[in-house]
């Protein structure tokens, strides 16, 4: 039995999908549709090969397309569904962090030190707590990704044309204006920067993966800005133009400019002066958004403001509030 509280066994299903699925993981696919089972158990059955697509095997990451089959075997499920272990505070916390909605789409400033999603040791995460906070929309999906320690503007998707069109945007030229605000190791030099840097995953430094500039690594590139220089650090506006894994933080840190408060690029003596000013967190905001849907032609441009405890070290850095970027 795979939970105490698991009733019934389901049968196996047969579905056939249709566009409104089209470009939806699989791992994703089965989340959703089997309330109640273990998020360990999809992953397990999909492992075995258990769930097909087109009578054969998928990886988790598969991407479904109109027209495939998919056979779900016998699974145990509950009768009644269990919440995801976020607490009250954070379903609460994330229900409050909206800062834009319409009938098709949640723009919310997450919250540093929430992962969007549980999974890798997290038990929930910001799409796990905003399921439970709207029971009357299921079909929330995230549009993109925040690491667990930025924190700012994140898409959620309430309906599947939405999710496929913002994903065609993320992947187009023309694409989603996405801006950071990173508080980077010392003074700035020059003006604008544009930083043309491969980066590949999953290399070793230390016993720790992490993600380094190498030529044999995926085309990478990202736009500095200073915002507000001061004597031993600066504030400075990011355009990500690729979505590389943890890539602003290692192009500032290939500039020998590491982002504050970031334990695995950062720089140590840096990083403790910066708590020394109140930082407790790795200061990179998803500061704003810009796109515009293709199918309805509607301009979205939203900004999320920075927190408070990052408001007080700018303003301890430049010794007066009235810098601090909003």
């Amino acid at each position: 039995m795979y939970m105490s509280v698991a009733k019934a066994v389901q049968s196996p299903q047969l579905i056939s999908i249709d566009a409104a699925y089209e470009g939806q993981r699989i791992d994703n696919f089965l989340l959703t549709r089997l309330k109640g089972v273990p998020k360990s158990h999809i992953y397990k059955v999909l492992r075995k090969g258990e769930v097909r697509v087109n009578k054969g095997r998928i990886k988790p990451e598969y991407r479904l397309r109109p027209g495939d089959m998919v056979r779900i075997p016998p699974i145990q499920v509950s009768e009644t569904p269990p919440k995801p272990s976020a607490g009250g505070r954070i379903v609460e916390l994330i229900a409050k962090s909206v800062i834009y909605e319409d009938k098709g789409l949640i723009i919310i400033n997450k919250p540093s030190g929430i992962a969007v999603h549980g999974g890798s040791g997290v038990s929930y995460g910001v799409i796990e707590a905003l399921r439970v906070a709207r029971p009357d929309a299921p079909h929330l999906e995230l549009v993109h990704r925040l690491d667990r320690d930025t924190s700012g503007c994140l898409m959620i998707a309430k309906k599947r044309s939405v999710l496929r069109s913002l994903h065609e945007l993320l992947r187009g030229e023309k694409g989603i204006d996405k801006r950071y605000l990173a508080l980077v190791k010392g003074k700035w030099r020059g003006g604008k920067k544009m930083v043309d840097a491969a980066l590949a995953r999953n290399q070793i430094r230390s016993g720790e993966r992490v993600v380094r500039v190498t030529e044999e690594g995926k085309s990478s590139a990202s736009v500095f800005v200073p915002h507000t220089v001061f004597v031993e650090a600066s504030l400075m506006e990011v355009r990500p133009l690729t979505g590389r894994t943890h890539q602003i933080r290692v192009h500032a840190a290939w500039l020998e400019h590491p982002v504050a408060g970031d334990e695995k690029y950062g720089d140590a003596e840096f990083n403790r002066r910066m708590t020394g000013l109140g930082l407790k967190r790795l200061f990179l905001h998803a500061w704003r958004l810009e796109f515009e849907l293709p199918e309805t032609g509607q301009k979205i441009s939203v900004s999320a403001p920075l927190s408070d405890d990052l408001q007080q070290v700018i303003a301890r850095l430049s010794g007066t509030r009235g810098e601090a970027a909003s």
